[in-house]
């Protein structure tokens, strides 16, 4: 156990609005600070910090505690870390708990990956200032870009080497293990069992988190190769989540909360000029769409965002949708169009750090005048786009969650687009409407949903183990219970959100990912006439396949669709409708299929081997069981994801 004095000497120290102004940006609203709530997404803030008795209270979701508890809360750690994390703040040694060994082996885990993310960094750093490949490719690069030496340091740039294995060569003999290399993303690990640098012959940019840890790298490629990625990213581990991650949100954050304004823009040279004239409240998206999480990162120090465009009209046309997104959180949101041709790196370096500041200052535009400016050309003339522009905009109003913020856009837009107002707020009044409604019905999901885990048995939870048996037809078979029922269903992919599809797209997208097809031949021919009906409206697709010309896949559809699965047994046991679960039963079932095909795959290799094995060829022995490993490494992951898809 901790000692007790330590304990108290860091609650002594501690002062909480100094904690938690390190994450939220704080506001003081008399003797207490108030801010929209880190834990939940909110419009409005319900998120209170009290001095006076050291402690916050969200009156949002409820979250409650002290600076201790809101650590560990917001940075995922333990009692212990936390304690760790306030006592080095506050110059105060801590001396470790006991923890029981799933919490040491998790901990050492996420650990291990920081260590390994710092070592590549240290790697890729020295590899730039002190290798000649580096001086010469490298850092050549950065200074052509214009970086200075202290601007280079300050975001850790560096250089990964051509050698495909220069980086996981020198970490494994410098005692870090294959597995965590290739958990951080850092080497990639071959069929064959060879591991490869994810990185090589690029110039590297280091993300960080909010606490400055290295979570991730991006890498560019200088060769002119059209065939080879310009850029590729670490992919997702436990400590990078790109969705909720944004390039220089560390460097950042200081300035942001200060100067309580930030610049969003696309890239990362586009963050690394801006503060090299300093213009340090600037982070970037890093090229992707702009995410719900990386908009609460970004209102934890500011509600206030102006968001950075080039002059391609195609790209802003294309990106215009997240300013919807950035009005629904409730922030207050500029637009800033550069010159034709420019970008803000290359703009900031054809002019001072005054004039910078000066024209975007003075080409600050609200939303309704950008879009108007940008999707309208000559609207007055043509009577179909004008309505069009009106709809898209009344559609960004509806969404401002703050009534006399949305009042004031109707008036303006009332009188640039010379329509009646009393018409603008009837329209905009209906989309909320269908927005509240739509809402209500996702917590009614919800809750429903919530009914159903907390119901549901231990035998039925069973279902979700990883079945060791090899015969794939049953799985077959529910896969097209749920094509065939619901392949006409939107449907979203938890892991990405952001990405629209149907059932039936899905299950196409996740199967061909594997270049997996049905092994049954007649459930194969189902399947693939599936996509060749034009037609897909659920009722439709029943009729047609129950009354195929061919007497096979008409018998075998019409028992399919009779006969209850495992699965969708399970949960229209306890849900009203079956399609509420949806989200979580076609992920579980695709995952369940793939460990199906990999426990047949293993039973063939383990016939294979013992013909090898009596034969005497030990060079086929080893291939065989190389083999078997990774199948054995591919079941233990998807074990792990069939784990980690929850109701």
């Amino acid at each position: 156990m901790i000692d007790r004095a330590t304990i108290e000497r860091i609650l002594d120290a501690v002062k909480i609005e100094e904690v938690i102004g390190d994450f939220v940006s704080l506001r003081r609203r008399g003797a207490n600070y108030v801010a929209c709530c880190p834990f939940h997404h909110e419009k409005t803030p319900s998120f209170s910090v009290s001095p006076a008795k050291g402690i916050f209270k969200c009156f949002g979701c409820g979250k409650a505690g002290s600076a201790v508890t809101f650590v560990m809360e917001h940075e995922q750690m333990s009692y212990v870390e936390a304690l760790k994390y306030l006592g080095n703040k506050y110059g105060i040694e801590v001396r470790d708990v006991q923890e029981s060994e799933e919490q040491v082996q998790q901990r050492l885990f996420s650990e291990s990956l920081a260590v390994a993310n710092e070592y590549a960094r240290n790697f890729y750093s020295q590899r730039l200032w002190e290798s000649e490949d580096g001086r010469a490719i490298g850092l050549s690069y950065f200074k052509e870009r214009g970086f200075t030496d202290e601007t280079i340091r300050k975001f850790a740039l560096g250089y990964a080497p051509a050698e495909r294995r220069a980086f996981t060569e020198r970490a494994l003999k410098n005692g870090y293990k294959r597995e965590h290399l290739v958990a951080a993303g850092l080497t990639v690990e071959r069929e064959n069992g060879e591991l490869a640098d994810r990185f090589y012959e690029r110039v590297i940019f280091p993300w960080r988190s909010i606490s400055g840890k290295v979570i991730a790298f991006g890498g560019r490629t200088l060769r002119s190769d059209k065939n080879i990625a310009k850029y590729i990213n670490s992919p997702e581990s436990e400590l990078f989540v790109k969705s909720k991650a944004l390039y220089g949100i560390f460097e950042a954050k200081a300035a942001i909360a200060r100067l309580k304004k930030c610049y969003l823009v696309e890239g990362y040279t586009d963050v690394i000029s801006f503060n090299q004239i300093g213009i340090e409240n600037v982070v970037a998206s890093g090229g992707t769409s702009l995410t719900s999480g990386q908009i609460a990162l970004i209102k934890r120090f500011s509600n206030n965002i102006t968001v950075l465009y080039d002059g391609d009209a195609a790209g802003i046309r294309a990106s215009v949708r997240g300013i919807d997104m950035l009005l629904e959180a409730g922030m207050e949101v500029k637009v800033v169009l550069l010159p034709d041709g420019d970008d803000p790196d290359s703009f900031s370096k054809k002019q001072t750090p005054e004039q910078v500041l000066s024209f975007l200052n003075g080409h600050e535009e609200d939303f309704i005048a950008f879009k108007y400016r940008i999707l309208a050309d000559s609207p007055e003339q043509d009577p179909m786009q004008k309505a069009r522009l009106i709809n898209d905009i009344v559609g960004s109003i509806a969404v401002i969650p703050d009534a006399i913020v949305r009042s004031v856009y109707v008036e303006e837009t009332a009188a640039k687009m010379k329509i009646s107002e009393t018409l603008l707020h009837q329209e905009v009044a209906k989309i909320r409407q269908r927005r509240s409604e739509a809402a209500l019905k996702e917590r009614e999901r919800q809750v429903r949903m919530e009914k159903f885990e907390q119901q549901l048995p231990a035998r039925e939870a069973q279902a979700a183990e990883l079945p060791s048996g090899s015969g794939c037809d049953e799985a077959e078979r529910e896969i097209l219970y749920y094509l065939i029922k619901y392949g006409h269903l939107p449907f979203n992919d938890p892991a990405v959100p952001e990405e629209e599809s149907t059932v039936a797209g899905y299950i196409m997208e996740e199967l061909q990912s594997d270049d997996l097809e049905l092994q049954n031949p007649l459930y194969k021919r189902i399947f693939q006439e599936y996509f060749t009906v034009r037609e897909h409206d659920g009722e439709k697709i029943l009729k047609y396949f129950i009354n195929n010309v061919d007497s096979e896949i008409s018998k075998a559809v019409a028992d399919i669709i009779a006969q209850p699965y495992s699965i969708a047994s399970s949960f229209s046991k306890h849900l009203s409708k079956e399609e509420d679960a949806l989200s979580v039963m076609i992920p579980k079932l695709i995952v369940l299929y793939k460990a199906k095909i990999m426990s047949q795959a293993a039973q063939t290799l383990t016939e294979e081997l013992a013909k090898a094995q009596e034969s005497g060829d030990v060079q086929l022995q080893q291939k065989i069981v190389a083999r078997l490993n990774m199948i054995m490494k591919i079941r233990k992951e998807l074990s792990r994801i069939v784990k980690r898809i929850t109701v």
